[in-house]
């Protein structure tokens, strides 16, 4: 309800104006003193102020009414404020109109004349409080898109300004940050943001990806080793955390590091003290740790393959990127972003916002690259991206022949023993098919299995160090 703060001396004049405005549905606030009404201008959300111009009884100068309309005005320069005048006070309301008045009314004055100022001053001054809102909430979004575009990161979602304003905010600390989304969601993306409006956005910034760390030198990575401390350790190798010593070390899928690396881990985001490999020698840094999953590690916990201590001392803040198919306003400027001045037609644009990117921002971004490279001039339409075509699992033809003639063996029951011992080998999730595994068939398994690295492998057969190699070869995103 719109609170009208009327100030008038004569309490006849207060109850009639009170009376007339709660009728039609106004929170009448009434005073006879201006230091009072000031009270309240200051400390209630007022919507419009009635005052008059003198409130002694033998004044008539319109002295006291013009103090306390500068005085509103300078606790609230937007507050719309309407005059009460008898015929002497005209001149005074003229002049006040002209500073910021917005209205004056005469005594007596016309009910429905007043009724209808009141209601429009009231909306105005909620559409400028409006217009202010949007300005403030415009130039603070300008702010934050400027600090997340110096790290390459595009978006127009509120849903990712969310994320993005949350990532600022807790930048200046130097607490654990986990960022969790699906795989090619921007999650390295928010860890730049957090790394480059922190207190140190110089200092060292050390990516790990801890699915690619090999299990038995998990130790030599992470916190160094001395010459002599393994096979082939010729000399006195760095680790992760010396190297981000006074920065931030960003650990991508930490789902994936072994239960044997996350007891180690655990003890230097404790207390900062290591020592490396071969070495009795105590190590203290100061190191931020922010890291990224897109694993559910509560699952993981439940099953016995995460830490759950490590968990709380990794999630201190949780910044959850959404997936793509739940920010559609960041489709267009994302393609605009690969694909910069280029034409795409209403129907390429439709096609890619009712796409369902399973890959997310990755699987864009490759979209983008591959329609640059096949139709490099010329408008863009929805069939240049080939969402529709078939996918080449990239299955050698000798061995797809086997599959089929093997199935076809089967249908006719004309199976010998051999066909079959073929078929079990090269459609088993389990056992590796003793072929290369092509680009095109990791790709299509990366898209069908949404990037998750361990069903990745199982579903070629592959340790996921031997998977990561072949991602690495094809230089496939991961």
């Amino acid at each position: 309800m719109d609170k009208i703060l009327i100030v008038d001396d004569t309490p006849a004049v207060l109850q009639a104006l009170s009376l007339l405005l709660e009728i039609h549905g106004y929170d009448v606030i009434a005073t006879t003193s201006p230091l009072q009404a000031l009270q309240y201008a200051n400390q209630l959300r007022v919507s419009l102020v009635i005052q008059d111009m003198n409130f002694t009884g033998d004044t008539t100068s319109g002295e006291e009414g013009k103090e306390l309309f500068y005085q509103l005005r300078r606790l609230d320069p937007h507050l719309p404020v309407i005059l009460i005048t008898a015929w002497t006070d005209l001149e005074q309301a003229i002049e006040l109109v002209k500073a910021g008045a917005v209205d004056y009314i005469a005594k007596p004055w016309d009910d429905q004349k007043l009724l209808n100022t009141v209601a429009n001053l009231v909306a105005l001054g909620k559409a400028n409080q409006a217009q202010e809102k949007l300005i403030r909430q415009q130039t603070v979004g300008d702010c934050t898109k400027s600090k997340a575009s110096s790290v390459g990161l595009v978006y127009a979602s509120a849903a990712m300004q969310r994320i993005v304003d949350m990532a600022i905010q807790v930048a200046k600390s130097d607490i654990s940050v986990l960022i969790t989304g699906a795989n090619g969601s921007g999650k390295e993306k928010i860890a730049e943001v957090v790394q480059a409006n922190s207190l140190v956005p110089n200092a060292p910034f050390i990516k790990v990806n801890c699915g690619a760390l090999p299990a038995d030198l998990i130790e030599a990575e992470l916190f160094g080793a001395e010459a002599g401390a393994y096979t082939g350790a010729n000399k006195k190798r760095i680790g992760l955390f010396e190297a981000a010593d006074g920065g931030t070390l960003f650990l991508d899928e930490i789902g994936n590091l072994p239960y044997s690396g996350q007891t180690k881990l655990l003890r230097v985001i404790q207390t900062g003290e290591f020592q490396r490999l071969g070495s009795v020698n105590t190590i203290k840094t100061k190191v931020r740790v922010i890291s990224a999953t897109n694993s559910n590690l509560l699952d993981a916990i439940a099953a016995g393959d995460f830490r759950e201590d490590l968990y709380y001392r990794l999630n201190v803040i949780e910044l959850n990127v959404p997936a793509l198919s739940e920010r559609l306003d960041d489709i267009m400027p994302l393609v605009h972003h690969f694909l910069p001045d280029r034409e795409l037609s209403l129907s390429a644009e439709n096609a890619l916002k009712s796409h369902q990117w399973l890959g997310n921002v990755r699987e864009l971004e490759n979209t983008c690259k591959r329609v640059a490279v096949l139709k490099p001039q010329g408008v863009i339409e929805a069939v240049d991206f080939a969402f529709n075509q078939p996918v080449n699992l990239g299955v050698p033809e000798s061995l797809a022949f086997q599959t089929n003639l093997a199935s076809q063996s089967n249908i006719a029951g004309h199976t010998n023993q051999a066909s079959q011992t073929n078929l079990a080998s090269q459609t088993s999730n389990s056992k590796a098919v003793n072929v290369e595994v092509s680009k095109e068939a990791l790709e299509a398994a990366m898209r069908d299995q949404k990037g998750v690295i361990a069903r990745v492998a199982r579903q070629f057969g592959l340790s996921r160090q031997a998977l990561y190699r072949r991602l690495d070869k094809f230089e496939i995103p991961y």
